[in-house]
This record gives C-alpha cells, sequence and structure tokens, in this order.
C-alpha cells in the first residue's frame, strides 16, 4: 500500500527528512518567498500534543518508496471534542494524480471512526489548495488577512515611541516562555475573551481557555514542540492583573519568522491605547531576544479595522488572504466517493 497511517512519535528519522523535503518543494512552488521548514525538532512539533487532543499522520509514497505526500490531523479533545484540524501537502511534481483525495479520503475515514464530526483546514488563497478543497465539499467559513512585518522595513524609533506611551494605572510585563504562576489566573479570563467573541467554529484549547490549569498545559505542549513563547502583559494597578495580553512564538523548525498568535485586552480597559503598547514592546523584545529574524506574520478578519490600523502603524503589511475552510465529515465521505 502507498499510503500509511500511523501516531507520528512511530515516524521514523527518514521519514521526518521527507516530510520536511515535501513541504519545502511545495512551498518552493507555491509561496517561493516564504521561509523553508528545517528538521531541527520537527518531530517534537509533529509529536506534541494537548493531553485531550490527538495528532495522526499519513505518508504516501510511490512506488519508488519516494515520499510525495502527507498529511496530518489533529483531534480536539475536551470541550472541541468532534472536532479536528487537517494539514495536507503534495510535491507539486505529483498533482494532479489523485493524492491529495487518496490522502483526504484517509484522514476522513481516521477521523469518522475517532468520533470526529467536523474537519477544518487552512488555505492559502493564492495556491492550487484553493481548487482542490473547493471540489471536494469543503466550504469557506472565514477569510483572514495576513500582514507581515518584515525585520529589515521596522522603524525601531516609531516602535520604541509606541511601546513608551502608555496610559496612567497601567504597566507592561515581558516573559519569555511562559506566563508566571502568579499571573495565570487573570491572563487565563482575559483569553476566556476569545472563545466569547469567536468568529470561527474552532478556537483552540490554547488559545481561549479560561482555566489556568489549561492554559499551563497549553503553554508546557508549545514548549515540547519547539515553539518559544515571547508575551506581553498589560497590568491594571494597584493590584497587579492582567487586563490585556500579546502572544507570539518563534518556532526551531522555522526559526527567521515570527509567529504573533493573539493580542487581547479585556473589554473594561479598551480605548486606553493598550494593545498598541504591548505589540509594540513585545517587538522591541523579539530584537533582543530573536536576532535571527527576518518577519512577523499575524492575521486579522476582515472585519477588524481596529486591529488592521494598529497593525499598520506598528509597519506590517497586509501580503496574502487566507481561507479557513470546513467540512462535515460524513458529507466529506460521501463527496470524495462520489467522485471516485
Amino acid at each position: 500500500m502507498p499510503l500509511k497511517q500511523l501516531v507520528p512519535s512511530e515516524m521514523t528519522a527518514d521519514d521526518i527528512r521527507d516530510w520536511c523535503s515535501v513541504l519545502n518543494d511545495m512551498t518552493a512552488a507555491d509561496m517561493p518567498a516564504e521561509p523553508r521548514w528545517r528538521t531541527d525538532r520537527l518531530r517534537d512539533y509533529l509529536v506534541g500534543t494537548l493531553p485531550d487532543d490527538r495528532r495522526f499522520a499519513f505518508l504516501y509514497r510511490d512506488d519508488d518508496g519516494d515520499l510525495i505526500g502527507h498529511a496530518s490531523l489533529i483531534m480536539f479533545g475536551g470541550d472541541q471534542a468532534g472536532t479536528g484540524v487537517v494539514e495536507m501537502s503534495t510535491r507539486p511534481s505529483a498533482r494532479g494524480h489523485g493524492v491529495g483525495k487518496a490522502l483526504l479520503r484517509a484522514v476522513a475515514a481516521c477521523a469518522k471512526a475517532e468520533g470526529c464530526r467536523t474537519l477544518s483546514v487552512e488555505v492559502i488563497a493564492t495556491t492550487p489548495a484553493v481548487g482542490f478543497y473547493d471540489r471536494v465539499g469543503f466550504k469557506r467559513a472565514v477569510v483572514e488577512q495576513r500582514h507581515l512585518l518584515r525585520w529589515a522595513d521596522v522603524d525601531w524609533e516609531k516602535i520604541e515611541q509606541a511601546a513608551g506611551r502608555l496610559a496612567a494605572g497601567y504597566r507592561l510585563e515581558y516573559h519569555a516562555g511562559g506566563v508566571p504562576e502568579r499571573l495565570l489566573d487573570t491572563y487565563a479570563g482575559v483569553k476566556a475573551n476569545l472563545r466569547a467573541n469567536a468568529d470561527v467554529a474552532v478556537v483552540p484549547e490554547w488559545r481561549g481557555s479560561a482555566q489556568a490549569d489549561r492554559l499551563r498545559d497549553s503553554l508546557a505542549t508549545l514548549e515540547r514542540r519547539g515553539m518559544r513563547s515571547h508575551i506581553v502583559v498589560a497590568l491594571a494597578e494597584p493590584f497587579g492583573h492582567v487586563v490585556g495580553l500579546t502572544e507570539l512564538v518563534v518556532a526551531a523548525q522555522r526559526p527567521t519568522r515570527a509567529d504573533q498568535y493573539d493580542t487581547v485586552v479585556d473589554p473594561a480597559h479598551r480605548s486606553y491605547g493598550l494593545a498598541m503598547s504591548m505589540k509594540a514592546r513585545l517587538l522591541t523584545e523579539l530584537r533582543r531576544a530573536e536576532p535571527q529574524l527576518t518577519d512577523v506574520q499575524t492575521w486579522t478578519i476582515e472585519t477588524a479595522d481596529d486591529v488592521r490600523w494598529i497593525n499598520s502603524e506598528l509597519g506590517f503589511v497586509h501580503d496574502v488572504d487566507w481561507y479557513d475552510y470546513e467540512a462535515d465529515v460524513d458529507k466529506l465521505i460521501e463527496r470524495i466517493e462520489r467522485d471516485a
């Protein structure tokens, strides 16, 4: 059988090397300006999940044993049991030969067997993946705009000034690698605003948890996956409670690019410029902590005018849209089999 399903911990060193090679071939063809993946800690990246989540890997090799496509399926546990996220890559030279459809058929069958009802996938709008997922029945749920801040173009004087503009009654703290125990409860409470205002069907537990223990697990999972966390929090005096936060990670597998995750301000403390101050402060800390960076990427939904304005002021530039697709597992299987 050319297609093999396994858990990432069972992958060999050759599997890991080939997995990276497929990713980079696809990247070179579809988005040549993107940074390439490295095998450094790639196994950790694939193996690491939250305690209640599960990941399966799918490898498709040709008759000569060369890996020409692969897929990953993460199935969430906890409050989001029944939902999963797919990541799939195919070598450009193998496209049009049914590799992607075979991988997706295997992913959907595994998801159904494990009780997963809904699958989602992120697709870069300028790549051939859009047509593929449209044809197999995925529906576009959300459009996100990716913005890039290129390190060589940063106006550091402007960033330093923005980081220093802080309303009276607040202070900022920077933390590398996680959140101190003394801040976990109020930090998690601010994070809960993500779930309450979610515009997507799947908000991973490490993003929207209002429970300190879940947040602790999520930060530990990022570290196990080789992803260095950088966090700035806004604290309200005199009690030092977290009322705002911004998060970013730098992955060992792509260390020249930072991924901005979430910037959240408690509703009672908005309109004080905290988001701008926190994001600017984080950039100044990154300049010292991650000197190898070449850019930072972040995403916003189309209606988030306030966030886009902040990003623009800091130097972020919109470069491409990303589509969040969703599919019902049963309907997906039916569609794939009907079109087989």
